[in-house]
């Protein structure tokens, strides 16, 4: 029997609904773009959360620490980027290709040497270009609805001071109150009902495959796993990498043609299960991440009303959401981007190309950002080698 408390039961039902209610608008939205039915939308949902939820349960188990997996909320935002350009088909495809990098990276060592040979600016810059609209489309979202919008950044600028982790939370019970309040709410069907995972057969396409699977691919190991590592070893734990990521590429290969796209470690929800306030003794704070399994299971099943009230909702709150819930994402990337002097201008172009949403030959933005961000990291070390500049 594992040695259940208060306080890990708390953080394994406070971390799964920190996660989902903070981050499924923009899920929604990556689904939305790639053309999902609202079938396969609740299918995406469910069948991604219970992923999470038995990848996560069984590493927990296996190895007695909190390992909490989630799914990429960066990554979602990157689907959502693509503007419609990919069929939710061959975005399958493209889910399954990341999955299948997913598992060698943890069975084959020196694939993961290779990616992380990237520089972490460029790879940053090119996320920042992802995530720069989703911020920016909040303030392009207050003109239009000012009485909704502006007081939930309002609440958001205040939460993140008083509870950083919860400040989401707050800002979406907030932000569905205020919309009633105000009347800009749409109907509820009534037939909602517990969830139904949908098969999607995939279509490998290679604009798909190079535009949105390597990127996702990229954006998944630099802006999640890497991230929820550093959280576990932070906290005194020392994670398998390996088995992790094997396991999570797994689950993401079963669970994408039910629509889901990528499971990875968690990092600030994994803060919330593995810190000490899960518990003061580091060796009984895993049954955390049991009750985190649970409480998504319990999710995944009622995915559909979920995915019925998002879409009640007005498209201001839906992107002031989105937004917010990206904000911190935008700040990180931006930091290490322009943090080393050394890549701060190809992370500059490689920024601007994947903000810009430019798709040239079926190929999206974020793959060209990253591209032209090495290339012109290239041709600098190439000039300082041979003495120009």
């Amino acid at each position: 029997m594992p040695p259940f408390s208060l306080s890990t039961f708390t953080a394994g039902i406070i971390a799964p609904l920190v996660g989902f209610a903070g981050t499924v608008a923009i899920v929604i939205a990556a689904a939305q773009a790639v053309g999902a039915t609202p079938g396969q939308t609740i299918s995406w949902l469910a069948a991604i959360s219970l992923a999470q939820a038995i990848s996560g349960m069984a590493l927990t188990w296996r190895y007695k620490m909190p390992i909490i997996i989630a799914w990429s909320t960066p990554g979602a935002a990157l689907i959502a980027a693509t503007g419609g350009t990919i069929t939710m088909p061959a975005a399958v495809g493209a889910f399954m290709l990341v999955a299948v990098l997913i598992i060698a990276t943890g069975l084959v060592r020196p694939i993961g040497d290779l990616v992380a040979r990237i520089p972490p600016g460029i790879a940053s810059a090119m996320l920042a270009g992802v995530l720069f609209k989703f911020v920016a489309d909040v303030v392009l979202a207050a003109p239009g609805a000012p009485l909704l919008v502006l007081p939930l950044v309002v609440i958001f600028l205040v939460a993140r001071l008083v509870h950083p982790a919860s400040a989401m939370l707050v800002v979406v019970a907030m932000g569905v109150g205020l919309t009633y309040a105000l009347g800009l709410a749409g109907p509820l069907p009534g037939d909602l009902g517990l969830a139904r995972l949908e098969w999607v057969t995939p279509s490998f396409e290679a604009g798909a495959l190079i535009g949105l699977g390597l990127p996702l691919y990229l954006v998944t190991m630099a802006a999640q796993n890497l991230p929820g590592l550093a959280v576990l070893r932070a906290n005194g734990y020392n994670p398998p990498v390996g088995p992790v990521l094997t396991v999570t590429g797994i689950a993401s290969l079963v669970s994408a043609p039910f629509g889901a796209h990528t499971s990875n470690l968690a990092a600030i929800t994994a803060a919330i299960c593995a810190g000490p306030d899960a518990h003061p003794d580091r060796a009984k704070r895993w049954p955390a991440g049991i009750v985190y399994g649970l409480a998504f299971i319990l999710l995944a099943a009622f995915a559909d009303p979920f995915v019925a009230l998002f879409g009640a909702m007005p498209k201001a709150l839906i992107t002031t959401i989105a937004g917010l819930a990206l904000a911190g994402a935008l700040m990180g990337a931006l930091s290490i981007a322009m943090g080393d002097d050394k890549t701060r201008f190809p992370a500059i172009l490689s920024f601007a190309t994947a903000a810009s949403g430019v798709s040239v030959l079926g190929v999206g933005a974020a793959f060209w950002g990253l591209a032209i961000g090495l290339v012109a990291l290239g041709v600098e070390r190439l000039c300082h080698k041979i003495g120009i500049g």
